[in-house]
């Protein structure tokens, strides 16, 4: 039987380190003497008090990490820490429910970027800091970092790599040691955030939006601290700084890795992925510009073109700005772009959904089926830039698309039982499972998640969280066979 107790020993250390990542919207709040400044004294206190207690009550069951511990413990910090993350918003907005509270959270850490939460410019600003800064955390991963900044979780490091992190190809090693990969991934996360933040200034955001905007650019998690996303800037400049950082936050960050030690864009031509992606991209905005110009929305292709491209890339790889309510254009383009953000992003990039990987594979297995109508006899195999795919990673690959396709079906049987009409429960499912944020109806940009009951926000949530974690790495937590190692 799996015991729980050296997963929670660890697991208070990572309690601990979150609560003092509470700080930076702490000084925030009293630099501003803002509304909330003192929800993160009490929230930051309790956390680090209830992280130490877990730590120190389970020292004598200290013990190596192995694989099924790495599962429960990614399973434990990803459904509980988004309940310590609410703490601060439920003490700095008044009446704030616990389950808008969670829902926001655990959106925010699985960089979803959904929301309950009306009246964001008029937020303080230190809350709409801490939403950011949660997707800053999310996007890489909390147990990543915790790999490599914990010696403590040195022993078990890559386990817990390979369960958290999102993506088919787990396998190659950027380096001899995890902590170090870790880090140097990190490290490659935290400058491409501080360019970042140093282009959305040099466009014309102040500080504040650069920073905020940063934070949710390379997750990819699309939190504003302005109702009207980007619409707020209505500036093209603006809209092409983000386009540009979308794009290298939905590229696998190994790749980026490799490109940054090694000073060379040679990793960018070996990546199995990134042709592909930029393409379907590519293609993608101009023909969704095109489309808009001829049905008459936009009246010339210059300016379908600044929307179509933004708003495409945006929801193509998860992130979920809009400039536009894209709501009003006629639905083929917005079921289009939803349609993008199940496989568009690149596996190990910050990115929801399938991976492009995925889709590329399988679309190949499907060709050789076909051919293998024709030729029998013939043998056969899946290359993907010259590297044949083994038969084994091809039917994992097909039994996650199976899990993928019955758990959004069954998010939407469950919305639409409940009431919500089929247009919203279904691209609120897709929005959701694929860590993507607004959907269409009641969930499109112009509105948000506020309107669902509370059982509607827990299922989209537990989707959320699934989409996350790829599902594997969550719900083989609830087979017997796991607890019966």
């Amino acid at each position: 039987m799996v015991h729980p107790f050296p997963v929670v020993h660890v697991f208070g250390p990572i309690v601990v380190l979150f609560g003092a990542a509470m700080m930076l919207p702490l000084v925030i709040a009293h630099t501003l003497a803002d509304a909330a400044r003192t929800a993160y004294d009490e929230a930051a206190v309790l956390t680090m008090v209830i992280g130490a207690l877990l730590w120190a009550g389970t020292r004598r069951h200290r013990a190596e990490l192995q694989l099924h511990h790495a599962y429960l413990l990614v399973a434990l910090t990803w459904t509980a820490l988004p309940a310590f993350a609410a703490l601060p918003l439920m003490l700095g907005i008044p009446g704030l429910s616990f389950t808008d509270a969670y829902f926001e959270t655990a959106s925010a850490m699985t960089t979803t970027g959904a929301t309950v939460l009306v009246g964001l410019d008029g937020l303080p600003p230190s809350i709409n800091v801490w939403r950011a800064m949660l997707q800053w955390l999310g996007g890489m991963g909390v147990v990543v970092l915790a790999v490599a900044i914990l010696p403590l979780l040195g022993v078990g490091g890559r386990q817990l790599f390979r369960a958290e992190t999102p993506g088919p190809m787990k396998e190659d090693k950027l380096t001899p040691r995890m902590a170090q990969t870790a880090k140097g991934l990190w490290l490659v996360y935290f400058l491409l955030t501080f360019l970042g933040i140093l282009a959305y200034r040099w466009a014309g955001m102040t500080w504040l939006d650069a920073l905020i905007h940063s934070f949710t650019t390379m997750p990819l998690g699309g939190y504003s601290n302005h109702d009207a996303s980007f619409a707020y800037f209505d500036s093209p400049l603006i809209e092409s700084v983000a386009i540009v950082f979308m794009l290298i936050a939905g590229i696998n960050f190994s790749t980026h890795f490799l490109a940054f030690s090694g000073r060379t864009f040679a990793p960018y031509r070996h990546d199995p992925e990134v042709l592909a992606f930029f393409l379907v991209l590519l293609v993608s905005v101009w023909g969704v510009a095109a489309y808009l110009r001829l049905t008459g929305t936009y009246s010339d292709l210059l300016t379908a073109a600044r929307y179509a491209g933004f708003n495409v890339v945006s929801i193509a790889t998860t992130t979920g700005y809009a400039s536009t309510d894209y709501n009003k254009w006629p639905l083929f383009a917005p079921l289009w772009m939803l349609g993008l953000c199940v496989f568009a992003s690149c596996s190990g990039s910050t990115g929801g959904g399938i991976k492009m990987i995925r889709a590329e594979v399988l679309s190949r297995h499907a060709g050789r089926l076909l051919k293998s109508l024709v030729h029998p006899r013939a043998h056969l195999v899946v290359k993907v830039r010259n590297r044949v795919i083994e038969n084994q990673i091809i039917f994992a690959m097909a039994a996650f698309m199976l899990i993928f396709g019955v758990t959004t079906i069954v998010t939407v049987m469950l919305l639409a039982a409940t009431g919500l009409d089929f247009l919203s429960a279904a691209t609120a499912a897709i929005a959701s499972i694929t860590n993507t944020g607004p959907g269409l109806g009641v969930v499109g940009p112009a509105g948000n998640y506020a309107s669902l009951t509370d059982f509607q926000k827990w299922v989209c949530t537990a989707a959320m969280l699934l989409g996350r974690l790829e599902l594997f790495t969550l719900l083989v937590v609830f087979t017997p066979a796991f607890w019966n190692r």
